[in-house]
């Protein structure tokens, strides 16, 4: 009976490590800093800079909304309900009918093109939803400005 005790508590015990990795992964977060001048977009994980992508975001008559979010929806495929059906892969909702998402309009990176959303390669897009989706929409921040 005590040899048996002594192995739950192990595996206890060794669960409760991988729980704390795993929040402890989750907690490092993911920081994404989008500078509109530069039209670029700067993804950390914890402190460690990963990536950095050209983007497009709202062109002349479109403003894309500066300030910090947390994203509120993800959808792997999403069509645009306010634009043709348009589609929007690999969305990360920030701010109402504003989104992170791929577009096939690759050409159109590093210049303002979009309708406010924030355009990113599909490769990129793709990206960072997967980081946002396995750290979590709670540990992650969106930071937009000039």
């Amino acid at each position: 009976m005590r040899q048996w005790f002594s192995r739950l508590c192990a595996i206890a015990l060794l669960a409760g490590g991988m729980i704390a990795a795993t929040t402890s992964a989750q907690a490092a977060g993911v920081t994404a800093t989008v500078d509109l001048s530069a039209q670029r977009m700067y993804v950390s994980v914890g402190r460690t800079h990963a990536y950095t992508w050209k983007i497009s975001s709202g062109r002349k008559g479109y403003r894309t909304p500066t300030g910090t979010y947390r994203p509120t929806r993800m959808y792997r495929k999403y069509y645009s309900q306010k634009y043709d059906n348009a589609p929007m892969p690999n969305s990360v909702f920030f701010r109402g009918g504003y989104a992170i998402h791929g577009t096939g309009y690759v050409k159109n990176l590093g210049r303002p093109a979009s309708h406010g959303c924030i355009r990113l390669h599909p490769t990129a897009a793709r990206a960072f939803y997967d980081l946002v989706r396995q750290h979590g929409r709670g540990n992650t921040s969106i930071r937009i400005r000039y």
